[in-house]
């Protein structure tokens, strides 16, 4: 099994044995979660492998799909499966910080303080947590709140807490935030800045299921059973697993792909000549600690010890997809994101 660890072994604290039996124990839980979610959401098992790589990496995705595409069950199976409290927040126009991370009361508290007459009572502010103190969050059509709104999430997803009136408040842990956006209608949206992209782990694009997949659901979701889920894993499960992935080694070689990858897609000296003429703007050192670990993540899903360079081609496009920008120009071409990235990662040995 020593075998398995060819590369980079900083990462590793534990005995190998160790490692490998919680690696292959946590594989088989994974397995059973993945079929547990496909067995409810049909067609998409590319969307559910990439949301469980953004939860055991540690991190938040967003969604990208018309409506009807399963994206809100994805979000309610999965936090039954992984035995999550998840909730889910519409939002709309006019939805007000508060909203999400909770706010402020003036109650009466009877029984005032030491010296104060029988039955005086004190007033004294009490925080009322909103739906951002949660486990699972889902942020349904994040692209329709205000910018101001919008950033309520930020330090949330980031610092897992909030800070209301000068007072810290902690998330619960673990804490994800998967946020969905219709990408057909954009009136009345207010496009997410660069700085809020960055913290999502993934950009997962929803498509339509195969006819096979759609059949299967037809008769599925009109008949009268309805599939009865259990809780595979728990909260302190997922805690579990996330610092097995951090644990995994990564081989060399998938650590210059890496490397080779991300800094290809910033232009600049040194970079492509396609990258300096197609894109105006690349992914930092974020988008290379966020390839790394999805690509652990990706291992440990499909049982192996140690992700591939496969896994670094297969995770290109949703980690980098939202984290660069084509010019005016390669735009004007009719040039795609998806394909720049493509060809970008078709060049990593």
């Amino acid at each position: 099994m020593k075998q398995a660890y060819s590369g980079n072994m900083s990462t590793i604290t534990q005995t190998d044995d160790q490692v490998v039996e919680e690696i292959e124990a946590g594989g088989a839980r994974l397995k059973r979660v993945h079929e547990a979610a496909g067995s409810v959401i049909f067609g998409q098992d590319t969307v559910i492998e990439q949301t469980l790589v953004t939860l055991l990496a540690g991190g938040h995705a967003l969604l990208i799909g018309v409506p009807g595409l399963a994206k809100t069950l994805l979000v309610e199976t999965l936090g039954t499966v992984l035995g999550l409290d998840a909730k889910r927040i519409q939002f709309t126009p006019d939805l007000m910080p508060s909203d999400i991370i909770g706010s402020e009361v003036l109650e009466e508290v009877q029984g005032g303080g030491q010296g104060s007459s029988p039955g005086a009572g004190q007033r004294e502010f009490r925080f009322i947590k909103g739906p951002v103190f949660t486990q699972l969050l889902m942020a349904d059509e994040i692209n329709r709140a205000s910018p101001k709104t919008q950033s309520a999430l930020l330090q949330a997803m980031q610092e897992h807490h909030v800070t209301v009136a000068g007072v810290r408040h902690d998330v619960p842990a673990p804490f994800h935030v998967l946020a969905t956006q219709n990408p057909l209608e954009q009136e009345g949206t207010y496009p997410l800045p660069e700085a809020q992209l960055d913290r999502f782990l993934l950009q997962i694009d929803v498509d339509y299921p195969d006819i096979d997949a759609e059949r299967q659901m037809l008769h599925a979701t009109t008949g009268a059973a309805k599939p009865e889920l259990e809780a595979v894993l728990s909260g302190p499960d997922l805690i579990a697993l996330q610092r097995l992935v951090r644990l995994m080694p990564v081989p060399d070689k998938v650590v210059e792909a890496i490397l080779a990858l991300v800094r290809s897609a910033r232009p600049g000296q040194g970079a492509p000549e396609e990258t300096n003429r197609l894109v105006a703007w690349g992914p930092g050192p974020r988008a290379s600690q966020a390839l790394m670990l999805a690509v652990r993540a990706k291992a440990m899903i499909d049982n192996r010890l140690a992700p591939s360079i496969d896994d670094v081609l297969a995770l290109a496009e949703p980690v980098l997809k939202h984290r660069m920008a084509l010019t005016f120009a390669a735009r004007a071409e009719g040039e795609d994101i998806s394909d720049v990235i493509a060809r970008l990662a078709s060049t990593v040995e």
